[in-house]
């Protein structure tokens, strides 16, 4: 992987902050949600230096080591950043609300990156602000858009569905309010910073006053790279078999179809895909394994990275054009077959999926391959 200082333009010196309240609270759970948060700020040309990033930190080690890194970014551009442990023990979720309480009254704008975590919708019970920025959080941004417009619970697409659980029912309360406040009224306005493709016109038939802004990734472009391409494929793994939607073997084998039908020699792995899967990987296909340090949108532009990437369904062939614009890297999405599906995934699933690849622009569609 390259180091930390290919292709970097450092942002220039920030005075030193004040000791007044920041106008601007961003809440974020995951490396995505953190670069998006730059991205939001670099695009509406906001004062970064009036942004404290609040970063609810996750259990996994690839997910809090990817926070950090992208912490010291956001450092480097001037917000402040508060980690919180917010899932060390029982107690932790009560002494990160109560201690967030007071400046989520105070702020003037509040920025979340999930809106389908309880934490988030939580927090939001609080949000006095006259202003509410949701910033991407990956593909499930599609499925929050369609879902607020037409009013439905709001539910990740890979869940099952059917009845409520007991946990479900006790937050509906939570999850109910969090939806109302996500709404544009007169004295609230929301905005949907997104690189994804959103139905602009049901949302705002459904939601009068509601504005979506387009993620370009201008930041990392204006950070990082130019690229040094090289002359192989990567191919950019998925969490899909940790959610339960993709059947393990079955993906094994399709990684291995890709692999040998285009001479991808790196993988990059989710981070959330487990260690004895990418062993496995590794030692069935031949590839590299690679663990980014920061999202993948940041190691493409900084580089090296191959002349072709290959993804399954996924965020990134959705962002990975626009943060190689003006490269000649090419980006290929493989359709997944629904035999790949595991028993457990949800009805949604292949639908979802499908979209995620059909609506991907300036990419290569691939046919499925037959898996050996």
């Amino acid at each position: 992987m390259a180091t930390a200082s290919s292709g970097v333009r450092r942002a220039a010196p920030r005075a030193p902050r004040s000791s007044r309240t920041p106008g601007t609270l961003a809440f974020v759970e995951s490396p995505v949600q953190l670069l998006n948060v730059l991205e939001w700020a670099h695009t509406t040309t906001y004062d970064m230096t009036d942004v404290m990033v609040v970063v609810l930190s996750p259990v996994d080690p690839m997910s809090r080591g990817q926070l950090r890194r992208m912490a010291e970014l956001a450092r480097d551009e001037g917000c402040e950043v508060r980690w919180e442990d917010a899932r060390d023990g029982a107690g932790a979720p009560l002494r990160t609300v109560g201690g967030l309480a007071g400046a989520l009254r105070r702020a003037d704008r509040v920025v979340i990156g999930d809106p389908f975590s309880r934490y988030v919708q939580l927090l939001l019970t609080f949000v006095r602000a006259p202003a509410l920025v949701v910033v991407d959080d990956g593909t499930a941004t599609m499925e929050f858009a369609g879902q607020l417009a037409r009013g439905e619970r709001l539910v990740r697409w890979h869940r099952r569905g059917g009845r409520p659980g007991a946990r479900e029912l006790l937050l509906a309360p939570v999850t109910t309010s969090a939806r109302r406040r996500l709404a544009p009224t007169p004295r609230r306005s929301v905005e949907l910073f997104t690189a994804m493709p959103v139905d602009e016109a049901l949302l705002a038939e459904a939601l009068p006053g509601i504005t979506v802004t387009a993620n370009e990734l201008t930041w990392t472009r204006s950070r990082f790279g130019p690229p040094r391409i090289t002359r192989s494929a990567d191919l950019v793994g998925t969490s899909l078999v940790e959610t339960g939607v993709l059947d393990p073997d079955h993906y094994l084998r399709a990684v291995r179809s890709l692999t040998r039908g285009h001479g991808a020699t790196r993988y990059f792995a989710h981070r959330r895909e487990s260690s004895d899967k990418l062993h496995r990987l590794a030692v069935e296909t031949g590839l590299e394994v690679v663990r980014p340090d920061l999202p993948l949108e940041v190691i493409a532009r900084r580089g090296p990275i191959g002349r072709t990437i290959l993804s399954f369904p996924s965020t990134v062939v959705h962002t990975l054009p626009k943060a190689l614009v003006g490269t000649d890297v090419k980006v290929a999405v493989c359709d997944i077959d629904p035999a790949w599906l595991s028993a457990n995934a949800s009805p949604r699933a292949p639908g979802f999926l499908a979209g995620v690849a059909t609506t991907a622009r300036d990419v290569r569609k691939l046919r499925v391959l037959p898996v050996t």
